[in-house]
């Protein structure tokens, strides 16, 4: 009886072990064929015009996304600058001087909240408050919906890295008799550098492919601007916009902004864990 009670757990095991591998099998297959089919279409839209030139009416082939590439750089660039002081400062204050008070349990609940909010809500929430009180779409808009985005990536991983650093070190840094905010920036900090660092790239990554926000809030332009204060062109509502389109050339330039942000968003992804692997080998 006992003999064959061992063998069914282990038939059963195997069976679990099986679904389990060819599952993720399948995940693994399913993501190679989408890399497969943006690398193989998107090269084909990739040249030197695509990086240089704005984009040619509708109807007309040439052309290219440089104005759109600009345009999500400085979105991310000033999404970042808003987001990651403040997720850093609610991850510390988590993590070093609420710890266990009823306000930093909120803080952590919002922020868990926030983090599966759908990104179209936070759109329609950043029109609502921004959009539609300046009377037009600008790229600050879209900065601010994105680094909505980014805060609660950044303020838990924050939290999960400072709570990694032992407490002997910040004990000795108190016992020689280091105020307690310079032994955050100058033990804490330094210490878990490379996880903050993981966490702030895994948050723009996450941003970067973000299409729905974008469209309620800095919308999409044809032309050069930089200007926050006004519509912006990115990648990710050019996509969606030429995607839709009946135009073959449009429909080209879709597969290589596809591939541009999947390849960035792969890099910074591959960086991230890099980060945290040689944080754990060192630690």
């Amino acid at each position: 009886m006992r003999e064959r009670s061992i063998t069914l757990r282990k038939a059963v095991n195997g069976v679990i072990t099986g679904v389990a591998a060819a599952t993720a099998l399948v995940s693994l297959l399913m993501l190679l064929w989408i890399l497969a089919v943006v690398v193989q279409r998107g090269l084909a839209a990739i040249d030197w015009a695509f990086f240089t030139k704005l984009p040619s009416p509708p109807g007309e082939s040439g052309g290219g996304l440089a104005n759109a590439i600009i345009g999500t750089v400085v979105i991310t660039l000033v999404a970042t600058i808003l987001g990651v002081p403040i997720g850093i400062l609610a991850g510390t204050y988590v993590a070093e001087f609420g710890r266990y008070s009823r306000f930093a349990d909120a803080v952590r609940f919002c922020a868990n909240i926030l983090m599966g909010a759908p990104s179209i809500v936070i759109g329609v929430f950043v029109y609502t408050i921004v959009v539609v009180p300046m009377g037009r779409f600008s790229g600050l808009a879209g900065s601010l919906a994105l680094a909505i985005i980014m805060l609660p990536v950044i303020t838990r991983t924050t939290e999960d890295m400072l709570r990694l650093v032992p407490n002997s070190m910040r004990e000795s840094a108190l016992a020689l008799g280091a105020p307690e905010h310079s032994m955050i920036v100058q033990v804490v900090f330094r210490a878990a550098k490379g996880g903050l660092l993981t966490g702030v790239m895994l948050a723009v990554a996450r941003v970067s492919g973000e299409t729905a926000p974008l469209l309620f809030t800095a919308l999409n332009s044809p032309y050069w601007s930089v200007a926050l204060d006004k519509p912006m062109p990115n990648l990710t509502v050019t996509i969606f916009n030429y995607a839709m389109s009946p135009y073959a050339d449009w429909q080209a330039k879709a597969w290589g902004a596809s591939l541009l942000i999947t390849s960035a968003v792969l890099v910074m992804n591959i960086a991230a864990r890099a980060l945290a692997r040689e944080r754990r080998m060192t630690s």
